[in-house]
């Protein structure tokens, strides 16, 4: 049904944006004000607003309790990364992997009682990072704790990786390489710590790992003589990528853990 309500004149005396307002008042950020009026969740002299509504300075706003819950509670996404995105912030012409957090992209089956906002941006960041050549579960998360969780040095929450690879020394990788990817390995001076690694199929290996260096994998196989084909992350300690599609995302449940 449309919207018959009429915003207050633009020409109103000394009239301003209503989330201009609020953010000149501290009532929150324009993003948030913006995505609160979307809501439903800001009324303006007792009505209503609309986005775009401009009103007096001297206006009444009124903000619901629920955008202040919403704005309490931080949000950590479970999203699909294709391949071609960056993890964090963009770089040499390629978008970011936060760019899908939208509501048209988030998985029809996410039935998780929570509404998108464009508020839940606010200091949402990657926890950890795939490739830009590489696709599957990526957490992003306003939660510091989290974040603390799945990265750094100290982590110890498993990451699961399916990889296919072509062997270019012969028919196929000898079980001292396979060994020597397991454990025995260095990268940057530095000795690996023990992985778990094994055949999915004939031509994928499954890497389950406790870190995350810089294009690990990828250079691991490389000192074994294998090439990447394809490298797929489908799980972060107890949390699976499962049939969430590619380029989506849902929400982490809140009885969900990673550990």
């Amino acid at each position: 049904m449309a919207d018959t309500r009429t915003p207050e004149p633009a020409d109103a005396a000394g009239a301003v944006r209503v989330s201009k307002l609020m953010t000149e008042r501290g009532l929150a950020s324009r993003r948030e004000a913006d995505a609160w009026i979307e809501a439903g969740w800001v009324n303006v002299n007792g009505q209503p607003a609309v986005l775009g509504q401009r009103a007096t300075p001297d206006a009444r706003i009124d903000i619901d309790p629920r955008a202040r819950t919403e704005q309490a509670e931080r949000v950590t996404i479970l999203l699909h990364k294709p391949v071609g995105l960056v993890s964090g912030q963009a770089e040499d012409g390629y978008a970011p992997a936060v760019s899908l957090f939208t509501a048209a992209n988030r998985w029809a089956a996410d039935h998780l009682a929570r509404r998108f906002h464009p508020g839940q941006l606010r200091g949402l960041a990657p926890a950890g990072r795939l490739d830009i050549d590489s696709t599957g579960l990526l957490v992003l998360t306003q939660d510091g704790r989290i974040a603390k969780l799945l990265i750094g040095d100290e982590s110890q929450v498993e990451k699961e990786y399916l990889v296919r690879v072509a062997y270019g020394r012969g028919d196929r990788l000898p079980d001292s390489d396979l060994q020597r990817l397991r454990h025995g390995l260095e990268l940057d001076g530095r000795m690996l710590r023990p992985a778990r690694v094994s055949w999915a199929n004939e031509d994928q290996l499954r890497f389950v790992l406790r870190e995350g260096r810089k294009r690990q994998i990828r250079r691991m196989c490389e000192m074994v003589g294998l090439q990447v084909l394809g490298l797929k992350r489908v799980r972060i300690g107890s949390v699976a990528l499962g049939q969430l599609p590619v380029g989506q995302w849902r929400y982490l449940g809140p009885h969900e853990r990673f550990i």
